[in-house]
């Protein structure tokens, strides 16, 4: 089949990107072919990706009708009207890419979950009631799960496109929460699909390029790095693993912050650089110096974020909310150890299938501390925890999960 993926972006390191790519991995092996059309599209995917600028959620038009519809700032008398006329041209874009691809399945990738961009989930609904092209929505977080979303004044709209209810879409979610929660609000069936890694194929080891990592950031073989490999905004709680290096009061520990930090308003990035300092604790923000894949930028290298899970003594996990945990997940592959803050679906679909950590709620308490500890002085330790996970990954969190999942749903 031809297939194609939808979103504001697909691009980068984050969790709907590569998600995305890993359906993109397992689908062509099986044969069909697969197409991209996005606000962005990065360098990695520009043999599959159609570019339209106006899909992004950083589209002036885009971001302008989404502040008004949220009360970010007051609405204007024809924000609908915009609304509908920016839908129209997205959605001639759409159909002008399925036609030209002669595309069988379109997969939206949480475009028709969450509205980023409002435009864009309102083309899809109505490219649905028009178009007879079979849908398979992927949802990875829904808008009533953040509380940005809650005031609007365009509920309809949300209603009935985020997601769409039609008769040619099925619906995929990335945690059992999720799937409850859409039968209970909407009355929508969905299919289970968890975030996945190939944990069939370990990682190989670090190579050249990744052992100058610690070089190019004056860090010596002594030093343990505590990993953040996710993006900076609220939601993610970084300043808990602020918190957590300070009180472990270890000056071997160096606190490395990989992601980038525009996806959302405010100067919560600034906030944390203050905070670091504050703690008094070894850090290093590097979110210009990690991509998707290896690359130079001014003269220097930019990594990869599987070039520096190797050299992470532990990951911190302190998010108050996730849609599954894909950074979670590349921990379990990486054979690294986490300390997790209980977030609603780690509970439900990855603590409660037998995954270990250090965990905690809301407080870093003692108990967290020694913990802690342990998992940085004992081998043993990190070793049986590690290599436990690794196999709950192999067993729950495996591209297996996506052939078995795909296949109930398109009947590959």
């Amino acid at each position: 089949m031809n297939i194609g993926f939808i979103a504001t972006r697909l691009a980068g390191v984050d969790g709907v990107s590569l998600e995305t790519a890993k359906l993109v991995h397992v689908l062509q092996q099986h044969g069909h072919h697969c197409f991209y059309i996005a606000g962005e599209i990065g360098d990695e995917n520009d043999a599959l990706g159609y570019e339209v600028p106006t899909m992004h959620f950083m589209d002036t038009e885009a971001q302008k009708i989404h502040d008004e519809a949220f009360n970010i700032i007051p609405p204007q008398p024809d924000l609908l009207k915009r609304i509908f006329a920016s839908a129209d041209g997205i959605r001639n874009k759409l159909e002008s890419f399925i036609e030209e691809n002669n595309i069988d399945v379109i997969i939206p990738q949480n475009a028709s979950t969450i509205p980023m961009n409002i435009s864009l989930g309102v083309a899809i609904a109505d490219l649905l009631k028009r178009n007879p092209v079979k849908a398979v929505c992927h949802h990875h977080d829904f808008y009533w799960e953040r509380d940005r979303f809650i005031n609007n004044v365009i509920q309809d709209l949300l209603d009935d496109a985020f997601p769409p209810r039609r008769e040619n879409a099925q619906h995929l979610v990335i945690s059992t929460l999720m799937q409850r929660r859409l039968y209970a609000s909407r009355g929508i069936e969905a299919h289970y699909l968890p975030n996945v890694f190939d944990f069939d194929n370990p990682p190989p080891e670090p190579d050249e390029v990744a052992l100058t990592f610690r070089s190019e950031f004056g860090l010596s073989n002594d030093d343990l790095i505590v990993l953040q490999p996710t993006r900076i905004i609220r939601r993610k709680g970084i300043e808990k693993a602020i918190e957590l290096i300070r009180k472990l009061n270890d000056d071997r520990l160096v606190f490395v912050v990989t992601g980038y930090e525009h996806d959302e308003y405010g100067e919560y990035g600034s906030w944390l650089r203050e905070e670091a300092e504050r703690a008094g604790i070894r850090h290093l923000f590097i979110g210009d110096r990690v991509g998707a894949k290896r690359d130079e930028k001014d003269g220097k290298t930019v990594f990869s974020l599987w070039d520096i899970y190797p050299q992470a003594h532990f990951v911190t996990y302190p998010s108050t909310y996730e849609g599954f945990g894909n950074a979670f997940i590349e921990t379990m592959y990486f054979r690294k150890p986490a300390v997790v803050h209980t977030y609603p679906v780690y509970k439900a679909d990855i603590q409660s299938v037998g995954v270990q950590a250090v965990e905690f709620f809301h407080d870093i308490t003692q108990e967290t501390l020694t913990a802690t500890h342990q998992l940085i002085d004992n081998a043993n330790t990190r070793d049986a925890m590690t290599e436990h996970n690794y196999q709950m990954g192999l067993k729950h969190f495996s591209y297996q999960q996506i052939e078995k999942t795909l296949s109930r749903v398109m009947a590959l």
